[in-house]
């Protein structure tokens, strides 16, 4: 009996996991397996200590923080419609969307109080005026932009004080495209990896999308004859939506991948199709004018705004919950700094 063939504690046997065969021998063993043998080291799986994430998902409620975000950018883009309709004179136009604007933002800042808790966490936050953080910067935003779409929509309603509601409306189109588009801003802000990594067109992708939204509501609330400029936008929204989407999930790599996976994907091919579809819709309107294809293109469009706005905040979420998104981008810009 050789000293191999002997355990440390004197008793005969081969020692599990620690002796390998080896030579010649170990050849022939593989040999007789086979080529299906399965590899012994299984495949990595990205996880951090304990289990958890490596970052805090955002503990903010979908249907809050959702909502703000697409109430909000269907309040900017309607004032942006309602300052067309009035220059151009459709007043039915105008004032179907300054309701809207004012009525979206009030339910976007009521959204967004109810997530804080309580309005005097947003009044804190008017206490510091910080121009390189766009959570201080929208809140500044919006504490000016809300009254005047509150003047500009009580002017129309009770036809007094022309110039004060004139006045309103130019003054809430100014601020109107940055109300759509600053959240796009503050996501990409945030360490959320399909938020973050989508910072250069995700402002462009909400752009589009409120402009849909503001379409969509007017299609569906202001008299066909005056919806020509809604149609437009409609048109310019979808493909700038649509195109600025596909670009961003192009350059995002692995960051992209929760956009497909899930209650995301569903909500997101939704929106294309609907977003889609209502564009359509809204074109096949001006062929044929009616009520019932301008609502039906109005309802698409907004609804198809909303999905965007949930699918892109459930994809945010899924990439902060899985560790995969955050380690293998960072070792990916690490090796490329090193070659």
């Amino acid at each position: 009996m050789s000293g191999s063939d002997v355990t440390r504690d004197g008793v005969q046997g081969a020692r599990p996991g620690r002796d390998a065969p080896v030579g010649a021998s170990a050849g022939r063993r593989r040999r007789r397996r086979g080529r299906g043998e399965q590899p012994m080291v299984p495949d990595a799986r990205f996880s951090s200590y304990y289990g958890k994430p490596i970052l805090n998902a955002p503990t903010w409620k979908a249907l809050d923080i959702a909502g703000y975000l697409y109430l909000g950018g269907l309040a900017g883009a309607s004032s942006l419609l309602a300052a067309g309709g009035h220059a151009t004179g459709r007043p039915g136009l105008a004032r179907a969307a300054k309701l809207g604007a004012a009525g979206a933002i009030t339910l976007s800042l009521g959204a967004l109080v109810h997530d804080l808790g309580r309005p005097a966490r947003f009044v804190n936050m008017l206490r510091v005026f910080k121009p390189t953080s766009p959570m201080s910067m929208g809140s500044w935003l919006l504490a000016g932009y809300a009254p005047l779409t509150m003047a500009a929509a009580a002017a129309d309603v009770v036809g007094r004080y022309r110039l004060v509601g004139a006045g309103a409306t130019a003054g809430a189109a100014v601020l109107g495209p940055a109300v759509a588009t600053y959240t796009a801003v503050l996501l990409a802000d945030t360490a959320v990896p399909s938020w973050h990594e989508g910072y250069r067109e995700l402002p462009f992708v909400f752009a589009g999308s409120a402009a849909g939204a503001a379409a969509g509501l007017a299609l569906a609330c202001a008299p066909v004859a005056q919806t020509g400029p809604a149609r437009r936008m409609a048109v310019l929204g979808a493909v700038l939506e649509t195109v600025a989407f596909r670009r961003m999930k192009r350059g995002m790599g692995l960051s992209a991948e929760p956009f497909g996976q899930g209650r995301a994907h569903q909500l997101l091919r939704a929106a294309e199709s609907l977003t889609v579809g209502g564009a359509a819709l809204a074109v096949g309107a001006a062929l044929r004018p009616g009520r019932g294809l301008a609502v039906a293109a109005g309802a698409a469009l907004l609804t198809g705004s909303a999905a965007l706005r949930f699918g892109v905040f459930h994809a945010g979420v899924a990439s902060a919950e899985d560790p995969k998104y955050t380690v293998v981008p960072q070792r990916e810009r690490l090796r490329a700094g090193t070659d």
